[in-house]
């Protein structure tokens, strides 16, 4: 068994896997040869020979315990055919929502529409199975996906004034992501992904009293489908103002905590293994500094289920030679 699942499965407390969110990407120098020859960002994710090769770069370069494929939340509204493309320094950018014309797609047009992504995970857990390691597949969480096909750009800080004014609207485009994410989750796992983890990024942006209809419900239909799959999930709430509420009613196999929680009170309070924490930014201070950090959360986590990662994703000007060092921290402990 692979050390991820002897944590995520087995809740084994004397292994400590590593991997990084966004390990794959822009603070990588191999990754930034590719994206300058490359600099639409949807074609990268939808060339499969490209993607297998980003995603297997830290991998090959730190030895971590698991490839997460390159890819993006966003692959799902483009499978359902709303406008997607990514401006530099700006973010993402999403054409106008047509709900008509998206509740006429079927699973065959969406799974043609972003096969790359399959047949790329195909490649990569091929080679991760030899070594023990997992392949992670993954999705936006249905909140934040709504957020970015009805808000049409990144958030932020809020999201448009008249955003909640059509009910009806949301909850048919809710409907529509559940469907197709359980359909791009199935592809994902019969391609290889031996783990499935759900980004709301989001999840913060919203008040508690609208948990239940935005986060708990439709996360729940998802932990339950993959669930059904016999794969292992992981959620990551970005900012839920209540982590423990949230395992309890979604729960996931693990969750993944952000760096704004206090990770004390999450290893008294959740009763599930954890993933993550560490702030992003601690990677772009001293070695003395990340040392400290790190051991403290190894310290805090040594009696609980525990995979190693950071808060959110590792920032494009990190210095790799710090990710090395963080990986030789945690190997050491």
């Amino acid at each position: 068994m692979t050390p991820l699942h002897e944590v995520i499965i087995n809740k084994k407390t004397n292994v400590k896997p590593i991997w990084i969110m966004r390990q794959a990407g822009r603070y990588l120098p191999e990754f930034r040869e590719i994206r300058k020859e490359n600099p639409n960002f949807v074609e990268l994710c939808l060339n499969h020979k490209l993607s297998s090769q980003i995603t297997l770069q830290p991998i090959n370069r730190f030895d971590l315990d698991a490839a997460i494929i390159f890819s993006d939340i966003l692959m799902l509204p483009y499978g359902l055919n709303q406008k997607v493309e990514f401006k530099k320094n700006f973010g993402p950018v999403l054409g106008d929502l047509n709900i008509s014309l998206m509740s006429k797609i079927d699973e065959i047009d969406f799974v043609k529409k972003i096969y790359p992504v399959y047949k790329a995970i195909k490649i990569v857990s091929s080679k991760m199975n030899l070594e023990n390691k997992n392949t992670i597949g993954f999705v936006g969480a249905p909140w934040t996906l709504l957020v970015y096909m009805i808000n049409q750009q990144s958030p932020k800080k809020n999201v448009k004034k008249n955003f909640f004014k059509d009910e009806y609207l949301i909850n048919r485009v809710l409907l529509l992501i559940e469907k197709f994410l359980k359909i791009h989750i199935k592809n994902q796992i019969e391609n290889g992904a031996n783990v499935i983890q759900i980004f709301d990024s989001w999840a913060g942006l919203l008040e508690e009293r609208d948990y239940p209809n935005y986060i708990y419900t439709p996360t729940l239909n998802l932990v339950d489908y993959v669930r059904s799959l016999n794969v292992p999930v992981i959620c990551f709430p970005r900012e839920i103002k209540n982590y423990k509420e949230f395992c309890e009613i979604v729960k996931p196999d693990a969750v993944n905590i952000d760096y704004n929680v206090d990770p004390f009170m999450i290893s008294k309070n959740l009763k599930i293994p954890v993933q993550g924490g560490l702030d992003p930014k601690i990677l772009l201070t001293d070695q003395e500094n990340l040392k400290k950090e790190v051991l403290k959360y190894l310290d805090i986590f040594k009696d609980h289920p525990y995979v190693f990662n950071l808060g959110h994703g590792i920032l494009p000007e990190t210095n790799p030679e710090m990710v090395k060092f963080l990986i030789n921290i945690v190997r050491d402990h």
